[in-house]
């Protein structure tokens, strides 16, 4: 009897390293573009980079204390949301459409954190182009299917892929994404990515 428990407490202690691990590869990730973003605007606009400085503070006090947890309030998670979607429409031409419809309706709803950030910022950083017409379209809401209540996050985007000398970070995100749902949300997620055309869809949705 006592050997299998000490298995389950292994295997758990080897979950919530491999679960650190994740979280430690993907802070620095989209905090670099955060952090990119208000570089650019130093110069350009002293008044909108300090703005974005103001966000950031929110949202490097989110990483670094709320995210440790296993699960966080769902309107906390959207306020993280939030705030880096201010940071990173700050360098957005008028050539590039931008929607957001985050949903204020939280219910006491409780979700692991970081769960919709890498699908926002694959959108800001392959879905824009200075030059040509883009546009990003992100929605969070809460649905129900079967009596069930389910988080749903789906990001339409134009698709302008980097170049092979920028392409930093590519697909990191993405495979700590599906890693993450598998060890979080084993047979409570759904997640499909993909091109129509040269748009690019993510929708992701979480069983709660």
């Amino acid at each position: 009897p006592l050997y299998p428990r000490k298995m389950q407490l292994q295997e758990a202690e080897q979950r919530e390293a491999e679960l650190r691990n994740l979280r430690a590869q993907l802070n620095p990730h989209f905090l670099f573009n955060a952090m990119n973003n208000i570089y650019s605007l130093i110069s350009i606009d002293a008044g909108r980079a300090q703005e974005a400085t103001h966000n950031l503070s929110k949202v490097l006090r989110y990483v670094l204390y709320d995210e440790q947890l296993q699960e966080v309030p769902l309107t906390k998670e959207l306020d993280f949301i939030r705030s880096y979607i201010d940071i990173m429409k700050l360098r957005l031409t008028s050539n590039v459409q931008l929607t957001a419809n985050v949903t204020q309706d939280t219910n006491g709803i409780m979700v692991a954190p970081l769960m919709f950030i890498s699908p926002i910022e694959n959108a800001f950083k392959h879905g824009v182009s200075y030059t040509e017409p883009s546009y990003i379209n992100i929605d969070i809401s809460v649905a129900e299917e079967k009596g069930q209540r389910v988080l749903v996050c789906q990001v339409c985007n134009s698709y302008y892929p980097k170049t092979d000398s920028d392409r930093s970070g590519s697909g990191i995100g993405v495979l700590n994404l599906r890693r993450r749902l598998e060890l979080l949300y084993p047979d409570r997620h759904k997640l499909s990515m993909g091109y129509d055309g040269e748009v690019f869809q993510t929708l992701l949705k979480l069983y709660i």
